[in-house]
C-alpha cells in the first residue's frame, strides 16, 4: 500500500515493536500528527472474546471527560413533554412517524446518534433494517431508550460516546482531537478503557484485552500497554 512522505516521516519515530504507556503513545500521536485539520484522534481495542455469542457480547457507553471534539447531531424519537424537554436540551431533529418516513422516503441520516423513548419503540423498530447496519438504531444498554431524553441528549453533546464489538472482536472508538494534547487524550483513554474493562462478560476466558492500538486519522498507529489496567 502506498504511504505518503509525511506518513513515512511520522512512521519512523514509532517504534512498532513496543508497547507505549498511554500517554507516551498519546505524545508521539500529537507530535506526528501531519495533517492540515485537527486530526481525530481513535482508539483499536481487540478483545479475546467471540462476538458471535450472545453472552460474549461487549458494549455500553461512557461519558469521556473532554468529549470527542467533534459536533454531534442527535435525532430523538418522542412526543408532547417529553419531545419539548428534548429540544430544550439541545436535540436537532426530534419527531415521531415523520421522521421514520423521512428517512425511509428520502434515505435521509443527517444524524449520528439516535435517542428514543420507551413509547416511541414500536414506531422505532420499523427502521430497525436500516438503523441497525450502522449502528444507529437506540438500545437501553446504550442509553439510548430512555424515558428521561432530555438527560440522553445532553451527555451525547457533553462527550458520551457508545462502544461495541464489531465482528472481529474489535472496539473502534474516537477519544479526541490532536488538539487536546497527550493529558486529555489519555484521561479519555483512561475512561473509555475503564469502561471496557468493567463490562468484561463472565463468559470470557483467558486473556481479556488482546491489544490496544490508537492512531490519528492520517498517522500510524502506535501500540498501548494495558498491562496495569488489566
Amino acid at each position: 500500500m502506498f504511504r505518503g512522505k509525511k506518513y513515512q516521516n511520522s512512521a519512523r519515530q514509532i517504534d512498532r515493536t513496543v508497547q507505549y504507556e498511554a500517554k507516551d503513545a498519546f505524545e508521539l500521536i500529537c507530535k506526528t500528527a501531519s495533517a492540515k485539520f485537527d486530526e481525530t484522534v481513535e482508539l483499536h481495542v481487540k478483545l479475546g472474546v467471540d462476538s458471535r455469542h450472545a453472552d460474549q457480547q461487549v458494549r455500553g457507553a461512557v461519558v469521556l471527560p473532554h468529549g470527542t471534539g467533534r459536533t454531534v447531531r442527535v435525532l430523538v424519537f418522542a412526543k408532547g413533554d417529553k419531545a419539548d424537554a428534548a429540544r430544550e436540551a439541545g436535540a436537532d431533529y426530534v419527531g415521531e412517524m415523520d421522521m421514520v418516513e423521512k428517512i425511509q422516503k428520502e434515505n435521509w441520516f443527517d444524524f449520528d446518534v439516535v435517542v428514543a423513548s420507551p413509547d416511541m419503540m414500536g414506531v422505532v423498530g420499523r427502521l430497525g433494517k436500516l438503523l441497525g447496519p450502522k449502528g444507529l438504531m437506540p438500545s437501553p444498554k446504550a442509553g439510548t431508550v430512555t424515558p428521561d431524553v432530555a438527560r440522553a441528549v445532553q451527555e451525547v453533546k457533553a462527550g458520551k460516546i457508545e462502544y461495541r464489538l464489531d465482528k472481529t472482536n474489535i472496539i473502534h472508538c474516537p477519544i479526541g482531537k490532536v488538539s487536546f494534547g497527550a493529558e486529555k487524550l489519555n484521561d479519555n483513554f483512561n475512561t473509555l478503557m475503564g469502561a471496557i474493562i468493567k463490562a468484561k462478560p463472565a463468559a470470557a476466558k483467558g486473556q481479556y484485552v488482546k491489544s490496544c492500538v490508537t492512531a490519528s486519522t492520517m498517522g500510524p498507529g502506535v501500540k498501548v500497554s494495558t498491562a496495569r489496567m488489566v
